[in-house]
């Protein structure tokens, strides 16, 4: 898979099938924080995904929606790098990483 930072610099890595983009990236020492380790409480591993793959990704469930209203930058195609799962369908896949992220954990109940 490749991620696009930034500043414009792709980096293409291994994308094992079944991790998540966000253990990817953890993997491979890119700046995606995931500052809740994937619980879904948070926004910090906010990616764009590239349209040519946006429609092979399951629909978002209602707590990830809730999740990217707090993110930065905000585009139709952004979701969170904890809930994207690598498949066959996603052999290639590619994300760009926004210019800033948005730390608004929610507080369990």
């Amino acid at each position: 898979m490749t991620f696009i930072h930034p500043d414009g610099r792709r980096q293409d890595v291994e994308a094992p099938l079944g991790l998540s983009v966000l253990e990817i990236a953890h993997r491979n020492d890119i700046d995606l924080e995931g500052a809740c380790e994937g619980s879904l409480a948070c926004s910090t591993c906010h990616v764009i995904v590239d349209e040519a793959f946006f429609g092979g990704i399951p629909e978002p469930t209602e707590d990830e929606e809730d999740m990217l209203d707090l993110a930065f930058g905000l585009t139709h195609t952004s979701r969170l790098g904890c809930q994207i799962l690598i498949t066959e369908q996603l052999d290639g896949l590619v994300v760009s990483l926004p210019s800033a992220t948005r730390n608004m954990q929610m507080e369990a109940d």
